[in-house]
């Protein structure tokens, strides 16, 4: 058997080249325009989620899918406090907060201790905003931010920003615990640094 020339044999160890794949294309809601996307499917409490970039040729991922959760009680076109379950539509993503330093998050970000809370009370002028404690009278209900792993990172999801009583408070992008929120958006904490690091000013999430 004639042996391989030495330049047939140096052709045969080039590595292949490897084709490109294209990125995968991602469906997001009717006229919107944002940069980034992050796109949020609910099923029951839990959620796939996909983090989106618009191109000339539309919007493509990339990052995800991932696995996380949604409300324990699903998402809704029509959110009410204390209801459990996450507003659908689209929102634009804001600073962040949580019991560790900004891992990067664009928006900003403060980090929070025990005084630190987000008020609940539909009854107080401060409804749906970060304050501190003591209360002083000023609401009855506020739900800790220092809340481990929940929210050791958390980003503030711009919902009901014109603070209408009971429409709902407090909807966070955060850290997964495992099962349904009490209707914000989780990821476990790998999944969500990685989205939030990909973020810049101007992002949005879309749920549904």
């Amino acid at each position: 058997m004639p042996r391989p020339s030495v330049t047939a044999a140096r052709t045969s160890t080039r590595p292949r080249a490897t084709a490109v794949r294209p990125a995968s294309r991602c469906v997001v809601p009717p006229g919107l325009a944002a940069r980034q996307v992050v796109v949020v499917k609910g099923s029951g409490s839990s959620a796939t989620v996909r983090a989106c970039r618009r191109t000339a040729a539309g919007y493509v991922t990339d990052l995800g899918p991932y696995f996380g959760h949604v409300g324990r009680n699903g998402v809704s076109w029509s959110k009410r406090e204390g209801d459990l379950r996450t507003p659908a539509g689209t929102y634009p993503l804001r600073g962040g907060f949580g019991a560790q330093g900004n891992p990067g998050l664009a928006q900003g970000w403060f980090r929070v201790d025990s005084r630190d809370v987000w008020v609940d009370d539909p009854r107080s002028a401060l409804y749906n905003t970060h304050q501190r404690t003591p209360a002083g009278g000023r609401w009855t209900s506020g739900e800790p931010l220092l809340n481990t792993p929940a929210y050791s990172y958390a980003q503030v999801i711009g919902y009901n920003e014109a603070r209408t009583a009971g429409k709902g408070s407090a909807i966070f992008f955060h850290v997964d615990t495992g099962r349904g929120t009490a209707g914000c958006v989780s990821l476990p904490s790998r999944s969500l640094l990685a989205v939030l690091r990909w973020e810049r000013a101007g992002a949005v999430i879309s749920i549904g």
